[in-house]
């Protein structure tokens, strides 16, 4: 049995960018929920905020229906 170590190195890599990445869009999310109040009482748009933190979690939620998509397909 042979291991192909560029191969495994490879999804290694990728798996770990697209984990960062996730993590990362989410606190994005979670930041904007929490920064809505802020902004309202700041004179800033709370809508603005809030829109942010969907899209966050919209991608969040496509990039993991995509991920179930190839594991199934």
């Amino acid at each position: 049995m042979k291991i192909d170590w560029a191969a495994l190195g490879s999804v290694f890599g990728v798996s770990l960018v697209a984990t960062v990445a996730l993590v990362g869009l989410f606190t994005l999310g979670i930041v904007g929920l929490s920064k809505q109040e802020q902004a309202a009482s700041g004179g800033g748009s709370a809508v603005l905020a809030r829109t942010g933190a969907y899209a966050c979690f919209a991608l969040c939620a496509a990039a993991v229906a995509y991920g179930i998509y190839l594991i199934v397909v």
